[in-house]
């Protein structure tokens, strides 16, 4: 029964990503730099508490960000949990203002218990999306022997697309009651594509150029998590979690082509890297009521290589607060059961814009779970509004939408007649 259970749900994340492949998470300029907007793999319950989850031990959700967290999983339970999103984007410059939406699948998780002490996860997340198309019309003033200056036309493109999945496992084990260990393999796959063109008018006797950076990934990459949790005087919780992965080479094709300057080329450089990541969290359970928690991460891309050079990326810290609150789990009445969710994160971007740093961004999140009658299902629902840029550079304000179905059900039972 359980082979077969577990062959579904292959089966149905392999037609819910096919069905979404083709689509793109956003439509943003920012993410012609570096391998894109990325994406910080949270769950929906988590996106709507600032994005805590490194010392996150909920029995009705999965986190993969901590793979220490699986050995929560009851012995007796089969998680399933799909997560769609929605993002509005306003780009607004000292002339201009433009708005997009784009919607994708965010992730699709799996969770079960190995033994009493040992849980399995497994699932499809998103590492970064890259989506843009924008141009610029200007002028170039050209001297000449006369008194009237020439000018020529010239239009600046720029065309992105593509994106970097990852497919995970992850195992973790509870030691002595009171500390859980876990790691997790991903296999990272998927492509980017950067277009860019130099067009000038035709009759202006300039020749036109054009270059595409393309990076093609297939590789293999390690993350290792440990919790330490206690309850105090049967009302307090307290988690502690950290999380560790070593800085890699990020392995693929990589290549570069430039035209119409003196010929084609095509310049093929491998020199890429992916980050050293750690983190730590903290979480606080009142009476099974109350959740308060902190997180704080560092990505340091500023010692990984990009296109062979440590120059164009900048460490990457992130700071979250969040909060959860149950009026009272064992309640008779629906609203008692719901979970209310809010918090707030500051962060900073990874890569530089034009050689300079961008200034931190903030966001602020806010969300609800809604029980399913004689379930432990719940549907999340979760929406997060931030900021990137300044007016001066360019500013997104945008509003993300999640929304997920963690079904959480009895499966490795037998049933008495």
């Amino acid at each position: 029964m359980f082979k077969n259970k577990f062959l579904l749900f292959a089966f149905i994340s392999i037609l819910i990503y096919q069905s979404a492949i083709s689509q793109n998470n956003t439509n943003s300029p920012y993410t012609r730099f570096g391998y894109g907007d990325l994406s910080d793999s949270n769950s929906g319950e988590q996106r709507a508490m600032g994005g805590i989850s490194i010392a996150s031990r909920s029995k009705f959700g999965i986190n993969p960000v901590n793979p220490a967290s699986y050995s929560t999983v009851d012995s007796m339970t089969f998680m399933f949990d799909v997560g769609l999103g929605g993002l509005i984007s306003k780009f607004t410059d000292n002339s201009r203002n433009k708005t997009s939406y784009n919607s994708n699948l965010e992730y699709v998780n799996m969770l079960f218990p190995l033994s009493k002490k040992i849980g399995f996860s497994a699932g499809l997340l998103p590492y970064s999306f890259s989506g843009y198309n924008f141009y610029t019309t200007e002028t170039l003033l050209i001297s000449n022997r006369t008194s009237i200056p020439d000018t020529v036309g010239y239009n600046t493109s720029f065309y992105g697309i593509g994106g970097i999945s990852q497919i995970y496992t992850g195992l973790s084990v509870n030691l002595f009651d009171h500390i859980s260990i876990g790691a997790n393999a991903y296999y990272m796959f998927g492509s980017l594509s950067n277009y860019r063109s130099l067009t000038f008018d035709a009759n202006s006797g300039y020749y036109s150029t054009s270059q595409q950076n393309a990076i093609t990934v297939s590789n293999f990459r390690f993350r290792y998590g440990v919790q330490f949790y206690n309850t105090f005087a049967k009302k307090h919780d307290v988690n502690l979690g950290l999380i560790y992965e070593q800085k890699a080479t990020l392995n693929g094709v990589f290549s570069q082509i430039t035209s119409g300057v003196l010929r084609d080329s095509l310049l093929p450089n491998k020199d890429f890297d992916l980050p050293t990541i750690m983190g730590a969290g903290l979480h606080y359970t009142f009476d099974k009521k109350l959740t308060l928690g902190i997180d704080y991460s560092l990505q340091k891309w500023g010692d990984a290589k990009f296109f062979g050079k440590t120059d164009s990326l900048t460490n990457r810290s992130k700071f979250a607060f969040g909060a959860e609150y149950i009026p009272d789990v064992r309640g008779r009445k629906y609203i008692e059961k719901m979970r209310f969710r809010g918090g707030f994160n500051i962060s900073n971007l990874y890569f530089k814009v034009d050689g300079t740093i961008p200034p931190k961004n903030f966001g602020i999140t806010f969300g609800i779970g809604l029980p399913l009658r004689n379930s432990n299902t719940i549907v999340n629902a979760s929406v997060e509004y931030g900021k990137v840029g300044t007016t001066s550079m360019l500013r997104e304000d945008y509003m993300k939408f999640t929304i997920n179905a963690a079904f959480n059900e009895n499966w490795f039972f037998k049933r008495k007649l």
